[in-house]
């Protein structure tokens, strides 16, 4: 018998998924526990399996399309199986307006209407709207700048909204993101979607785009954000505008740790400086737990254990898979599964509880040549470590006579961001102080 394929939830945070591609042509069979689409969350790219062997009889939902979770994106059956009563309940249902609940002598009443041309407004003109209508406009994305308004001077209702949501062509969100960036007129598009819904392959009809978007005679380029990309664009604005975020930079003098790494590799056991960062901060953090922890709704969340993220720099954006219990890890311990993580997070292999539950982060961008950077907060994590390159360089140092002499020393700058709001700036500097000492002095590891 033939069945709905929907949306999988992959991860809690997951409300939905954007297929980038289907394994399984339309009509060419599946079969269970072998790959049948590929796609995008807002965190990474998921092979997904098929579920049941079969023959992919219908593809609802094509490549491009942004799909909330639980919907259909697809028929599996047998072959010349009749399908139209599953693809009638495919279908959106027309939604039954919400009743106008605003004041009568404030409302009048809004004829049919066929099409709703966008209102233009005076620069800088208020728009007057009710709650509702504002909150109607916001669920369906709407700009309640275009709406015009039925009552007295022009005040926009809700009813006024959803008129005209109602006049305008459906689209998915992706696509209308697309239009909009480009500022394409949706005008004259047929969509080949379910309901003559617009897809983002039915754009490449769209005969007018905005001259205002067009910089020069060379035109632009307008790239949608993939799914990753708008994570980390809600994840940084969150984070700058929710964290009292300020730093504090130290300058480590890395010799003792490159012999270590040195004697290490000797002995046949591979480890890179940041398993050995990521080793000192483990200890570091169990001895000040304030780092470790984040803020709640006015309390502050202490961690009974050292979760560390790792930064890894992947096609289209950033991941920060999680080294979990790092404290109770040896650094051969924290190289292993460091390094595992981070092929898995390359080859976007990564499972939702690879990057869940961090509790402090490690970015290292030292092998761009930089001597040291300011990283924004991980949120809801409270603390964040940039690690620099490390670069030999002449420093003043004191023999073993007590006298000064300049030496080349291994440098490293490190710099930490951390929440003003729950940690203060002493409690920041001792903890940037003890990581200093441990990397100056590796032996205290053992």
């Amino acid at each position: 018998m033939a069945s709905i394929i929907t949306m999988p939830k992959q991860g809690l945070m997951m409300t939905e998924g954007t297929i980038t591609q289907w394994l399984v042509a339309e009509g060419e069979p599946m079969t269970a526990g072998k790959p049948l689409f590929e796609m995008e969350t807002d965190k990474l790219t998921i092979t997904m399996d098929a579920e049941q062997d079969g023959i992919l009889l219908k593809i609802i939902r094509p490549v491009g399309d942004c799909v909330p979770i639980t919907e259909p994106i697809a028929i599996v059956g047998n072959a010349g199986e009749d399908i139209s009563g599953l693809l009638a309940s495919c279908a959106p249902a027309e939604a039954a307006a919400p009743a106008e609940t605003e004041a009568p002598a404030t409302e009048v009443p809004v004829k049919e209407t066929k099409s709703v041309a966008p209102v233009t407004r005076a620069p800088g003109e208020k728009v007057m709207a009710s709650p509702r209508a504002k909150l109607r406009a916001e669920e369906n994305g709407i700009d309640i700048e275009n709406v015009g308004g039925t009552g007295p001077d022009g005040f926009v209702i809700e009813r006024d909204v959803l008129a005209y949501k109602a006049s305008q062509p459906a689209i998915t969100p992706l696509a209308a993101n697309i239009a909009k960036a480009g500022g394409i007129d949706l005008t004259g598009i047929s969509g080949s979607g379910t309901n003559g819904k617009i897809m983002v392959a039915d754009l490449a009809q769209a005969s007018t785009v905005n001259p205002a978007v067009v910089a020069s005679d060379r035109g632009t380029k307008v790239e949608p954000m993939s799914g990753m990309r708008k994570a980390i664009a809600r994840n940084m604005m969150a984070s700058k505008t929710t964290n009292a975020q300020t730093s504090h930079r130290i300058t480590v003098d890395m010799t003792a740790a490159v012999a270590l790494r040195k004697q290490l590799k000797e002995a046949g056991i591979k480890v890179s400086y940041n398993d050995i960062i990521l080793r000192v901060c483990a200890k570091a953090l169990t001895e000040f737990p304030i780092m470790n922890a984040s803020t709640g709704d006015n309390e502050i969340i202490y961690h009974n254990y050292v979760n560390i993220g790792v930064a890894v720099s992947v096609d289209g954006g950033l991941i920060v898979p999680v080294v979990k219990d790092a404290d109770l890890l040896n650094v051969q311990g924290i190289a292993a599964r460091s390094a595992a993580l981070i092929e898995k997070a390359r080859e976007g292999k990564l499972a939702p509880d690879d990057y869940k539950g961090g509790t402090f982060t490690v970015s290292s961008l030292g092998m761009f040549d930089l001597d040291d950077f300011v990283a924004i907060i991980n949120p809801p994590e409270s603390a964040i470590l940039a690690v620099g390159k490390i670069a030999k360089t002449p420093v003043v140092i004191t023999n073993a006579e007590g006298e000064d002499e300049i030496a080349i020393r291994s440098i490293l700058n490190l710099t930490l961001s951390y929440d003003h709001r729950i940690i203060d700036g002493a409690e920041a500097a001792q903890f940037l102080q003890r990581v200093k000492q441990l990397l100056q002095t590796p032996a205290l590891l053992i």
